[in-house]
């Protein structure tokens, strides 16, 4: 059967370069956004194959990103400087091909249709930039996390040696540095060692996005390219200014590198930071653990990062085997009655003489409420101020078995989260900064604007903005690792019990306690 691909707007193949019109007063010298035109654009569409006569195809769909000629239709395309690198002089295929795609699921049915797709992440055979005239800008914002610095070395090193641009700033302090702050040239020079270094190179903010005076600063300096390192608020401002600089019809690429620490960016295998954070805490369990052990009764607590995703959690402990409960947002939990905390807590001091639990930050929120009923407060990202659970479930661990079991236990408290945000990233994790910052590099090269870069199923791929932050990656109670964990830690897992907060779980989960409550009668 032979397909035809059938878009909204962007069709599956390179993109065309028609005849650049010729500008009376058009002077590249004195302008870096080169080429302005009317909004025109469609984006955001979903290519779908068909059969040559019509009819409906195997069901593969490509959710494709924006690009400039989609509002530029006349702009230029040049020969990629890659062709003649060194580097690449010894790689079989130099640019990924126009026909190259990233599948979503990969985990079909022998009938199933192949599903969503995505453009493959690489170099491209033309790019819709000369080197000499890109002024690329590079911004951090939100929290920290390890591997920022890593990935402002490679952004800075591909876009110098893969493409010959020397013209890199660095926008200080966030979203705000584009109109509030100095800028920093950035070299290969200056950003040598900085992957060393925790936290980030630019220093970084929340809040402070204002699109209008972002843009307005984008045009006035003449940049073309923008590389925006951030989590999900940071991404939603980013494809902001995409819109933006599409309304105005300006020649300038967008690209995101999504970065937050508790891996809750959708779509991608993982975030950045993520292994090194993972790594990290085990330092913290390992602590927690020695000193339960060396007394009578000992009861440590380790509360780890994770607002509402409880990945880093849920992977430290079973990375640790130290574990005995892992507490995290998406799995409510009670305290007392049968198959409470309070319960299993007391058979594992009977049992081992100690105990170790890792709570996420964001576990536990809605009981910790009812008792101090806080004023419902934000920080500048938008994000709600958390209470610390850490420290209420200690002390209720201690008031219940002091005051009610009438048993002395040793509590040891543990909170490693400003430690572990503000290391620099491990091994893994500089190779992951790096092919995420080269991948960008390419993507925006190639005139690709509008996009986050990241692995999806291993390889990396170019996506909507819009679709890595409609919602958000949490742990599936109903999946296989959840599972793992529980049968690696032998804890109960809290979903038999009226106790249970129902909102706090999802609809699958609930129906599967419904189920539970339904065969137990």
């Amino acid at each position: 059967m032979d397909l035809l691909l059938y878009p909204s707007s962007i069709p599956f193949k390179s993109h065309a370069s028609p005849p650049r019109p010729n500008f009376p007063n058009f002077n590249p010298k004195k302008s870096r956004n080169f080429f302005r035109n009317p909004l025109i654009s469609r984006q955001n569409c979903r290519i779908s194959a068909q059969s040559s006569n019509g009819t409906a195809g195997d069901g593969f769909f490509l959710e494709d990103v924006p690009h400039l000629t989609d509002f530029l239709p006349g702009l230029l395309s040049y020969p990629n400087p890659l062709q003649n690198s060194k580097a690449y002089a010894i790689v079989r295929q130099t640019f990924v091909t126009p026909e190259d795609a990233v599948a979503e699921n990969i985990v079909v049915q022998k009938d199933s249709p192949r599903g969503v797709h995505f453009r493959r992440a690489g170099p491209r055979e033309k790019v819709y930039f000369k080197s000499e005239e890109v002024r690329a800008c590079i911004v951090t914002c939100g929290g920290l996390c390890p591997g920022i610095n890593t990935v402002i070395r490679e952004l800075v090193y591909g876009l110098n040696y893969m493409y010959g641009v020397d013209d890199i700033l660095g926008i200080e302090g966030g979203y705000r540095g584009f109109y509030s702050k100095n800028t920093v040239s950035l070299t290969p020079k200056l950003v040598n060692d900085i992957h060393k270094r925790g936290g980030t190179f630019l220093r970084t903010s929340r809040g402070g996005h204002d699109t209008n005076k972002i843009v307005d600063n984008i045009e006035d300096r003449g940049i073309n390219q923008v590389y925006i390192i951030g989590g999900d608020g940071t991404q939603k401002g980013a494809d902001l200014i995409f819109k933006e600089v599409e309304k105005r019809g300006l020649q300038v690429a967008v690209a995101g590198i999504p970065k937050t620490i508790d891996n809750d960016i959708a779509v991608i295998d993982k975030s950045f930071g993520f292994d090194t954070a993972v790594e990290e805490a085990q330092r913290a369990i390992n602590a927690a653990h020695v000193e339960v052990e060396s007394v009578e009764n000992g009861v440590g607590i380790v509360k780890l990062m994770g607002r509402y995703s409880g990945f880093i959690a849920m992977y430290a402990t079973l990375a640790s085997r130290d574990v005995d409960c892992c507490l995290i947002p998406e799995s409510p939990f009670y305290l007392e009655g049968r198959g409470g905390l309070f319960e299993f807590v007391e058979e594992r001091l009977k049992e081992n003489g100690h105990i170790v639990i890792v709570l996420a930050e964001g576990a536990g929120q809605d009981y910790v409420a009812r008792e101090l009923h806080p004023i419902d407060e934000k920080d500048a990202s938008g994000n709600r101020l958390l209470l610390d659970v850490g420290l209420w479930l200690s002390q209720k661990i201690k008031d219940h078995f002091t005051n009610v079991r009438k048993m002395a236990i040793n509590m040891k408290y543990i909170d490693p989260t400003y430690m572990i945000r503000a290391i620099p990233s491990n091994a893994a994790d500089n190779v992951y900064c790096t092919l995420l910052a080269q991948s960008a590099v390419h993507g925006a090269m190639a005139g690709y604007t509008g996009f986050t870069v990241g692995p999806v199923n291993s390889r990396h791929a170019y996506i909507p903005i819009a679709r890595v932050t409609e919602t958000q990656n949490t742990v599936k109670l109903t999946d296989r690792m959840w599972a793992r964990l529980l049968a690696s830690t032998n804890q109960p897992s809290f979903l038999n019990s009226n106790e249970v907060i129902p909102e706090k779980a999802d609809q699958e989960t609930m129906e599967v306690v419904n189920d539970m409550r339904i065969t137990s009668i």
